[in-house]
């Protein structure tokens, strides 16, 4: 039992010291609407306020979307080009079933535990479960293509596969249900989850799912099987030989970034109230990229860096450049390519002694300067 208690402790002394810096953005994030409410004078649901609140609903969620796609580049070494099919696919899987099949189970049944109606529970319980398992079929669409196909080959039949999905999303047959072109809107939410409504409720949803995702993102990574989904992506010959089998670890790497990028599709569709075809575009998936690079591939901060830069700086880039913003945010992309090759995160970790040999070294010259002044 001590044993167990010391392992404890200095697991979650490890875990302070190495995450201390994510932490702090969780506090800083469970504080922020306080705190602008505070500044502001406005309410927790008005304003101000409200409005800041929707960006970082909107950043938490694109977050966990390019940890997802961290999942496959940066730690699988797998270029995919149709990773918001997924997205997509748990978006408009959620819209469909609260629009078109959870009012009338609301409305004709009635689920209880003793006198307590866990009805709506349970309908979101099965919509997440439905979220789940076509992320999943779609993951292992594309894992099945990857066996023969390698590099720039992969890469173009990965998006001619999201094509095929978000030419599917669009198409009049399915008007009816998908709303074809004009995409799938006013879904149906509970009060409680409605984020015109209940906007600090669902910040916090947001947030928590951010932290559980990368909680759990990061323990499949550090995991001997995520150790296994790295090296094959550094060597798959030398996998095969010591007894690894590569399609297995890809497949496992495919479905894994395909069930969080499916939840993330899902919560998104409840932040919107929609799913539209714009979900399942290739466009969607270049930006899960751009976010991954910025940060710093296969270190799952990076792409929340990356995703934070590209949502919060773009609304910055709005009200000052207006429609101009992606010129500017384009060469920002570029500056940051260049001088950071490695992203943000990447390149601090790799270059962080010689950085901070020169931070020190500036100050000394600095304090110097002074002192002779």
């Amino acid at each position: 039992m001590t044993e167990k208690i010391l392992k404890l402790r200095s697991g979650f002394t490890f875990f302070l010291k190495n995450e201390s810096v994510f932490l702090i953005f969780i506090v800083i994030m469970v504080a922020f609407p306080f705190v602008m409410n505070i500044i502001t004078g406005t309410g927790l649901n008005e304003g101000i306020t409200k409005f800041w609140q929707g960006q970082l609903i909107t950043f938490f969620i694109m977050a966990v979307f390019a940890m997802s796609y961290d999942l496959l580049i940066g730690y699988g070494g797998i270029l995919s080009f149709g990773h918001a099919a997924s997205f997509g696919g748990g978006a408009y899987a959620v819209a469909l079933l609260l629009k078109h099949w959870a009012p009338n189970i609301l409305s004709n049944y009635r689920i209880t535990i003793g006198s307590i109606n866990i009805t709506e529970a349970t309908v979101l319980l099965i919509v997440f479960v439905v979220v789940i398992l076509v992320s999943v079929l779609i993951g292992l669409l594309f894992s099945a293509t990857s066996i023969r196909l390698k590099g720039a080959y992969f890469a173009m039949l990965t998006l001619a596969l999201g094509s095929a999905i978000h030419i599917l999303s669009k198409a009049t047959d399915f008007h009816k249900w998908t709303g074809a072109d004009e995409g799938l809107h006013g879904v149906p939410l509970p009060i409680w989850l409605n984020p015109t409504q209940n906007r600090l409720t669902v910040y916090f949803i947001a947030l928590g799912f951010l932290l559980f995702c990368y909680l759990v993102m990061r323990r499949m990574v550090n995991s001997p099987t995520g150790r296994v989904i790295v090296a094959n992506r550094e060597n798959e010959e030398r996998m095969r030989m010591i007894g690894y089998n590569p399609v297995v670890y890809r497949t496992i790497a495919f479905l894994s970034a395909s069930i969080f990028a499916g939840l993330a599709g899902a919560l998104y569709a409840i932040w919107n109230m929609s799913a539209t075809p714009t979900m399942t575009s290739a466009v969607t998936t270049i930006n899960a990229l751009i976010m991954t690079i910025l940060g710093g591939m296969g270190t799952l901060v990076g792409p929340i860096i990356g995703a934070g830069i590209m949502q919060v700086i773009s609304q910055f880039f709005y009200t000052w450049f207006g429609a101009r913003w992606p010129l500017v945010f384009g060469i920002l992309f570029v500056l940051i390519v260049m001088f950071l090759p490695y992203g943000i995160i990447g390149t601090w970790r790799l270059r962080r002694k010689s950085i901070e040999t020169s931070l020190k070294k500036f100050f000394k010259l600095f304090t110097k300067e002074n002192k002779t002044s």
